[in-house]
């Protein structure tokens, strides 16, 4: 019951659209995934493989939400509207995480063993964003919505675009789980091409006046 009433507070506090208790009980996904992938982790640990995937395959068309039962999940974690969020096998998640619908924690089909990344504490994985192969999010981090993470990205850092590029790293410590704000991030790669364009007219209007 402690871990479910920490799971409750996590939720009333990074959701404000969380009315009561027994609504974020009786109805959130995130709330019954993480509860019902709790007793799948323990069968597949115990041996029973086949029952934990069984587990883990009916909470998916429950919730839309699919975690392998071996993947590793910590305290608090939040997973926000949750359809079409898929956690690998090998996947390990560190605490007060927060993750929006669309995500992949995945991995990308050449690799043995490790095949799935290890997200830190206190990290936030915007809508649509993939993380693929056996990298690794630093603490405090977030990852953007829609962007795709190939890369180890460090600690306290801001990761946007398709490939994931570091937009930001604070030299201090940031609650970034509870700063829901995925959207007002800029692509690196957007900014340098928006700096040639200025360039580039630039160097017209050089051209232009010359040949007057």
């Amino acid at each position: 019951m402690g871990e479910l009433k920490e799971l409750i507070a996590a939720y009333k506090a990074r959701d404000p659209a969380a009315k009561s208790t027994a609504e974020l009980v009786l109805l959130y996904p995130g709330i019954k995934a993480v509860r019902r992938h709790r007793r799948a982790h323990f069968l597949w640990g115990h041996g029973f493989r086949f029952l934990a995937r069984w587990v883990s395959q009916r909470t998916r068309r429950i919730t839309g939400i699919e975690i392998h039962p071996a993947a590793k999940i910590g305290r608090r974690l939040v997973i926000d509207h949750g359809d079409g969020v898929v956690v690998g096998e090998t996947a390990e998640i560190g605490d007060d995480v927060l993750i929006y619908q669309g995500v992949t924690l995945g991995g990308t089909g050449k690799e043995s063993g490790k095949r799935h990344p290890t997200i830190g504490n206190n990290v936030l994985i915007g809508a649509g964003a993939k993380v693929l192969g056996p990298i690794k999010v630093g603490d405090n981090s977030r990852i953007a919505a829609g962007a795709v993470a190939l890369k180890d990205i460090p600690p306290n850092a801001t990761a946007v675009g398709v490939p994931a590029r570091i937009a930001r790293i604070d030299g201090k410590k940031t609650d970034y789980a509870t700063e829901v704000d995925q959207i007002s991030v800029q692509d690196p790669v957007q900014l340098e091409l928006i700096n040639l364009r200025a360039q580039l007219d630039e160097i017209k209007d050089i051209l232009t006046r010359l040949e007057k």
